[in-house]
């Protein structure tokens, strides 16, 4: 007699390439955003040396940005087929009874109740993930946009909500990671390995541990029927071009998202303090490592030692890409790199070995390290009394 049991379709293919590329894009998503908030860690440092520096981490981010676009797209699409063509319900939408059983599990879990929760097709830790996964797309993709395009922000919304944006993408980035790495996990591949959105399948005794009012809905013959061919072909001729109209709108969306603008500041060259750029996100920057590399005419000392005229254009070379105006530490002018960062004062004026500034670089293995000859300079500048 076989001890094989019986399983029961539960997603189809579509669903599951659709689940792995989002969870791809997801994973890239994170692991190169996460080092570029906390630029100035180690581990960042490596990180992003890995994927061969601060522009290549970008662009491996804006793809990935981008791929999760295209993935919401399809989402959105096949959503409306099956809502209005197949005519299937909103299983995901939350009901009171959520709140129910999301109190019956709480009485269970501290073993006040002997009963588990008698759960549907989705259960209500399943809506929280997906409407939570919705509202951080929406959050990440606007705000996203506001840092990817700040000028054309700046044209329509007030240019304060740039900061806020960056910092709200970064918090809700480690939120939503830290959901997926703590709750998630646990729930579906410690608590009870569910490969279900891997093989499509799941056996009678996984649903009727997770879902068995749906298990008893399939064997009473209640599940949801396919409609006639000729009213689903009626249907499809009216979806059908609504969804090109949609299509064409969302992927204009995209490529607005993408090329609006070329780059964020243009700098014009005339007069040295205009060599610092406040915040320039897509122009190629220089690629940091980890091994010191020279500006040109490091060498060469310069013919005054101030911060117009050697610090300030240095810093835009070396340091901008991760302590540009809309960082925790700004080096875009002089009047920011005196007054500091969240770290206090990086700059003692006159007293170098006690300037943060300089014993940060003194290891040699920052993600903006000087060159020997630079950090020699910025060290008698500093010893100078730093003078602008």
């Amino acid at each position: 007699m076989s001890n094989k049991q019986k399983t029961y379709v539960r997603f189809e293919l579509a669903r599951r390439i659709e689940h792995i590329v989002m969870l791809l894009s997801f994973g890239a998503l994170g692991i190169t955003g996460i080092p570029q908030r906390y630029a100035d860690s180690q581990i960042s440092a490596f990180i992003v040396n890995l994927f061969g520096g601060i522009e290549m981490t970008r662009e491996i981010h804006h793809v990935a940005a981008v791929i999760m676009m295209f993935g919401t797209m399809y989402h959105i699409l096949i959503f409306g087929y099956k809502l209005f063509v197949k005519r299937q319900s909103m299983g995901m939408l939350p009901s009171f009874q959520d709140a129910k059983d999301a109190f019956q599990a709480l009485k269970y879990n501290f073993g006040l109740t002997k009963e588990r929760p008698q759960m549907g097709r989705y259960t209500f830790e399943e809506k929280v993930e997906y409407w939570a996964f919705v509202w951080g797309t929406i959050l990440m993709g606007a705000t996203g946009f506001m840092m990817w395009n700040p000028i054309a922000t700046s044209k329509i919304l007030p240019g304060e909500l740039i900061p806020a944006a960056k910092a709200a993408h970064g918090l809700e980035a480690i939120l939503a990671v830290l959901a997926i790495i703590i709750w998630h996990m646990y729930s579906v591949h410690v608590k009870m390995f569910n490969k279900s959105m891997f093989t499509g399948k799941m056996t009678e005794e996984e649903m009727l541990h997770e879902h068995p009012l749906e298990l008893a809905d399939i064997k009473a013959g209640l599940t949801e029927r396919s409609a006639d061919p000729k009213v689903l072909k009626k249907r499809q001729r009216i979806y059908f071009p609504i969804a090109g109209v949609l299509t064409i709108a969302m992927l204009s969306g995209i490529y607005g998202f993408i090329n609006t603008e070329e780059t964020a500041v243009t700098i014009v060259p005339e007069r040295p303090e205009q060599l610092v750029s406040s915040y320039d996100p897509q122009t190629p920057t220089p690629q940091p490592t980890l091994a010191p590399t020279a500006t040109p005419d490091a060498a060469a000392a310069p013919s005054e030692l101030t911060w117009d005229a050697y610090v300030g254009p240095l810093f835009q070379t070396k340091c901008l890409m991760c302590h540009g105006e809309l960082g925790g530490l700004s080096l875009a002018s002089y009047e920011d790199t005196m007054a500091g960062g969240q770290s206090g004062e990086i700059v003692s004026a006159g007293d170098s070995a006690n300037s943060l500034l300089i014993t940060i670089q003194l290891p040699g293995d920052h993600l903006g390290q000087l060159s020997e000859e630079e950090l020699n300079f910025v060290k008698e500048w500093v010893d100078a009394g730093a003078p602008q």
